[in-house]
């Protein structure tokens, strides 16, 4: 996993959801971001869906998905790497 865009989406995650006394060191790579890990809310998850959407184009459909990607930043790391991955291939098919 590019380290880069774990550190990325660190600094994403604190920036849209305004946690001001957290910086990108204080978040475990692998730890949760709901419940005991962060203590995000479905409310964050919503802003920080939108987010995702704007900045890197990828598209979180349903709970379901949003479970398995929003469960630590490798998580979400790897699903944006997939996306950006299979619209590299869309786009070089056309």
């Amino acid at each position: 996993m590019a380290h880069d865009l774990v550190e990325e989406l660190k600094k994403l995650i604190i920036e849209t959801l305004r946690l001001e006394e957290i910086t990108p060191g204080d978040i475990a790579d692998d730890g949760p971001l709901f419940g005991e890990g962060l203590g995000l809310d479905s409310i964050d998850a919503l802003e920080l869906v939108v987010a995702l959407e704007k900045i890197y184009g990828v598209v979180i459909p349903d709970s379901e998905v949003g479970k398995r990607v929003f469960r630590s930043v490798i998580t979400l790391a790897q699903f944006v790497k997939e996306q950006a991955a299979v619209k590299k291939h869309k786009s070089e098919k056309y």
